[in-house]
């Protein structure tokens, strides 16, 4: 099927996920999915199984890594590792973006480290000093002299690329050649946060924890809002029923086909009752995280609280109303104000295998989270906070602003810390001999099974 971007929103709804694998599929993967809800323990600890997602999912998945800004300039390189695969992610001289395997053809040293620039355009071993040009192709082979004329043939020794695609700022590799195009590797999730700009997104900032914790479990703690009342209490603003055992916001889960889901906000019901406080929420969510929320944003629902009820949804229309005048007013790009944008904002994208967008405003919370140190036991876990700035903004070139510890409160608000903080518990959990799996709620984690659908039927397929 071709895709095309900015499908009508009746088409992305239809997009929903195939359901539970038959035989076919199970047959192929250990510890597979048996039904819906239930997922089997060692999915996140076993050694076969991170080896099968080693060779299976990581050397043949789209995956994001790297954001534009990271790389403004011709020359520019960032590394991204996965799984023990290094690529060079490098700006072209007609801006356009490659993945160079980071490999010399001659004795395999690494070519580059981290992030930085290519002088002229050349990338230079440091071990003999060969050269290629920033397109991989060979420029200098020094002691050429030396070589059978066969052995440095420049076809053989250019460098090896992954397939690169672009979309929405982000960067996207993989391994796999012959995948299939990104946005359709991407579809509907893609789509759907394009209604969200978050394309004319770039990042506020970027850091990461290092955590013991499977790179699957982590990024499930996400995949719903659910937790919020008992993880984060400080942010369920609601003054009724305060007895209430879920969130009184009505939400809806929807899985998509190709592992993505999505939560978003659903329509109101009768007997949900109870309002949230809305200027609190929102002073709290950028204190807590300063993502999704920003400084600005709560400065523009001061300035028209007023002597007003912040629970009102009077005030909650009011204050959107003077946000969108704000952006209008400063030249920043706004979202469309239809239901299928506001409806995502608060939300979650999950775009598989490992990368979450939560949009809200102009802004956006975002989530990678890679295999550390190829152990199943340990992941990256990386953050950024997004947003939209006027037109001509440059806020230069990105990087990282550090690797620090999960309960760093200088570096990490509260509420990415009371996340981290179940994290590692879930991991020494999940191996405690009285279970065999886990319990999904058909209701708040679908999406979660879906995603191990969908990586079930990437473990199973035949290469």
């Amino acid at each position: 099927m071709t895709l095309t971007e900015n499908l009508p929103a009746a088409a992305i709804e239809a997009a929903l996920a195939h359901g539970p694998n038959g035989t076919e599929v199970n047959s192929r993967v250990p510890f597979h999915m048996t039904d819906w809800l239930h997922v089997p323990t060692e999915r996140y600890y076993s050694r076969e199984f991170f080896e099968l997602e080693k060779q299976k999912l990581w050397t043949h998945v789209w995956q994001m890594a790297a954001r534009e800004e990271e790389i403004p300039q011709a020359g520019d390189f960032v590394e991204y590792e996965i799984v023990g695969q290094s690529l060079l992610i490098v700006r072209q001289t007609d801006g356009s973006v490659k993945a160079l395997h980071n490999a010399c053809r001659h004795r395999a040293t690494e070519l580059g480290k981290g992030c930085g620039r290519f002088p002229g355009n050349q990338i230079v071993c440091p071990f003999h000093g060969w050269r290629w040009r920033t397109d991989g192709s060979i420029s200098h082979v020094f002691g050429r002299e030396g070589f059978d004329a066969a052995t440095v043939n420049p076809d053989d020794i250019r460098l090896r690329e992954a397939k690169c695609e672009t979309w929405g700022g982000h960067v996207w590799v993989n391994l796999d050649l012959s995948a299939p195009p990104l946005r359709e590797a991407l579809f509907p999730a893609a789509d759907i946060l394009e209604r969200n700009g978050v394309q004319r997104m770039k990042a506020k900032w970027w850091k990461e924890a290092i955590i013991n914790c499977n790179w699957k479990l982590a990024q499930e703690a996400f995949f719903e809002g659910w937790h919020v009342k008992q993880t984060h209490p400080q942010l369920y603003t609601y003054v009724d029923e305060p007895d209430s055992e879920t969130n009184l916001q009505n939400t809806e889960y929807t899985p998509f086909v190709n592992g993505h889901g999505r939560f978003q906000s659903g329509d109101a019901r009768e007997g949900y009752g109870g309002k949230p406080d809305f200027l609190q929420a929102a002073r709290l969510n950028w204190q807590g995280q300063d993502a999704m929320t920003l400084e600005r944003d709560i400065t523009v629902f001061e300035s028209v609280a007023g002597g007003m009820d912040t629970r009102d949804p009077a005030y909650t229309k009011k204050a959107i109303d003077a946000l969108f005048d704000f952006w209008k007013g400063a030249g920043v790009p706004a979202p469309d104000r239809t239901p299928e944008v506001l409806r995502m904002w608060g939300g979650d994208i999950h775009l598989f295998p490992n990368y979450l967008m939560l949009p809200m405003y102009a802004n956006s919370l975002a989530y990678r989270v890679r295999p550390y140190n190829d152990d199943p036991d340990w992941c990256r876990f990386e953050v950024w906070s997004l947003t939209t700035y006027p037109e001509g903004h440059d806020n230069g070139r990105l990087e990282i602003a550090g690797t620090f510890d999960k309960d760093d409160a200088d570096h990490w608000g509260l509420i990415p810390r009371q996340d981290f903080a179940n994290l590692e518990r879930m991991q020494r959990g999940i191996k405690n001999q009285s279970l065999t799996h886990t319990t999904l709620s058909e209701l708040w984690e679908v999406t979660i099974s879906n995603m191990h659908q969908e990586l079930d039927r990437r473990l199973a397929v035949e290469y």
